[in-house]
């Protein structure tokens, strides 16, 4: 089972690592459900950690419709973790009416290879994150960070289990939304991943 922790400090990112994280998702403004951390931040943990580090590239709290000031942004950062060497980057676009910002993501995704590119929580503001498969495939992700368009992995368990059964040697499923050291091993035998996320997962 990889238990990735989501944090927002290099003292967090210790600690988790401490407490038997398999990987991190790094931030910043977690509290506003994260955004791009600083280069010092990630610099600091690639230095110190021995586990994979997964970086969310955001550039503001928000929707996830951005500029193209704003893409430009993001490229920049994903350039900068790829010369810092994290495992993997985390981001998603989308439009207006939040279907998939494809022309953006394509952008992003052929900066961000051969780091493991992760679609994140933006996938649950669509309107049926099933459709999206093949073409976050085509686009080179890797992994899909979702609770299932609900708040919760357990209340999205049933669209979890459906976007795993989709994304079948394609993309790995990484379940999120409250999931945490007390319900992880409900949410094993729930849902058909062994790969989760959260905040207190550790």
């Amino acid at each position: 089972m990889i238990k990735e922790a989501c944090i927002g400090s290099i003292k967090e990112a210790l600690l988790v690592q401490k407490n038997g994280a398999n990987r991190i998702e790094l931030c910043d403004n977690l509290e506003e459900g994260g955004t791009t951390p600083s280069y010092g931040t990630i610099k600091k943990c690639i230095d110190l950690l021995n586990i994979p580090i997964a970086c969310m590239i955001r550039p503001r709290v928000g929707n996830f419709t951005y500029t193209k000031e704003e893409i430009e942004v993001m490229i920049e950062d994903i350039k900068v973790c790829k010369q810092l060497g994290v495992e993997s980057v985390v981001f998603g676009v989308l439009k207006e009416d939040n279907t998939l910002d494809i022309e953006n993501m394509k952008i992003l995704c052929e900066v961000a290879k051969p780091l493991n590119i992760v679609f994140h929580k933006a996938i649950d503001e669509t309107r049926n994150p099933l459709d999206l498969v093949d073409t976050l495939y085509s686009l080179g992700v890797n992994r899909i960070l979702t609770s299932g368009t609900k708040n919760t992995a357990i209340e999205g368990s049933d669209i979890i289990n459906s976007l795993i059964e989709k994304c079948r040697d394609k993309i790995t499923i990484v379940a999120a939304g409250k999931v945490t050291k007390d319900n992880l091993e409900y949410l094993s035998n729930l849902l058909h991943t062994d790969q989760f996320h959260g905040k207190k997962i550790v």
